[in-house]
């Protein structure tokens, strides 16, 4: 048994690590930045999830992201360099070095995020990279992308609304494929880094092992809903121009909808699988996403 300290607890997924790690004995800390304030830490394990996440609806100020994930971040990760946990794990995102991907996504690429929520993310990995680690201790920096799970539609909803409503899916004119993390491979991953002291400190792109399209994303959920599978191909350049329209009267269908859902973001975990020595995750994207989808229904 460990003594694993996570922040960040209470949120989705905080509370699916905390039932999933739980033969351990967990403490939690909900903490937001206070400057000059004294963090303890008295466990083996630092599992860093606190922070603040992407404001779809943009009417976050800047500052909350530097002081919510790259302030909070450093105090916390300087007190566990003083402390004598052993392990320091910092939930970052793959928004951290690119808001598009061109081609697959590997840890190597020079980061350009473009976001206050990337830019912030990127701080607190500059950072926690810059300091050398004392003899002993690992720290891992994962970089998850879309997380989903049960219960937690987030940016699944619209698509799910559709289909669950009989609406038409318009955009399958749109090929793209892109990368997506059920919550049962995070903590699969997390449980092997704290458990196997042979996987070393560095940086991990976080994705299940296949990639999907938009357009078979529709399919699983019709699939999952009893749903017939409407799709419509409306010509891009019809769509675009829609979307256009929908940036100067605020519609919900903008371009910055658009690029969302027809976007290719494809994430490479070969990394942490022969960090970890495995060939495939627990879960396939599409039973992940299956799972997920029925939380809905049952909801």
């Amino acid at each position: 048994m460990k003594k694993i300290l996570i922040t960040g607890s209470t949120g989705f997924v905080g509370t699916n690590l905390k039932e999933y790690l739980n033969e351990n004995e967990i403490e939690s800390l909900n903490i937001r930045y206070v400057t000059g304030q004294k963090i303890e830490i008295e466990t083996d394990i630092v599992i860093h999830l606190a922070g603040k996440a992407h404001d779809l609806k943009k009417v976050s100020k800047p500052n909350d992201y530097y002081e919510a994930n790259f302030e909070l971040t450093k105090q916390l990760f300087d007190t566990f360099l003083c402390s004598s946990a052993s392990v320091f794990v910092f939930m970052s995102t793959v928004k951290a070095v690119a808001d598009k991907v061109e081609g697959i996504l590997v840890e190597d690429i020079t980061p350009n995020p473009e976001t206050h929520y990337g830019i912030s993310k990127q701080q607190a990995e500059a950072y926690i990279l810059s300091n050398k680690l004392p003899e002993g201790k690992r720290v891992f920096i994962l970089r998850p992308c879309m997380i989903h799970g049960p219960n937690n539609k987030g940016n699944l909803n619209l698509l799910y609304e559709v289909v669950q409503k009989g609406l038409p899916w318009p955009l399958a004119a749109f090929e793209n494929k892109r990368s997506f993390l059920s919550i049962e491979n995070l903590c699969f991953i997390i449980k092997k880094i704290i458990e196997n002291q042979h996987i070393e400190s560095g940086v991990y792109n976080l994705a299940d092992d296949q990639f999907l399209s938009t357009n078979e994303l529709v399919q699983i959920i019709s699939s999952v809903c009893n749903k017939k599978n409407r799709t419509l191909s409306i010509p891009k350049t019809i769509i675009n121009s829609i979307a256009k329209a929908g940036d100067l009267i605020k519609l919900p269908l903008n371009s910055e909808t658009i690029q969302k859902l027809t976007e290719n973001y494809r994430v490479s975990n070969q990394k942490i699988k022969s960090a970890i020595g495995i060939e495939r995750l627990p879960y396939t994207a599409t039973q992940g996403l299956e799972k997920t989808i029925k939380s809905f229904i049952n909801k």
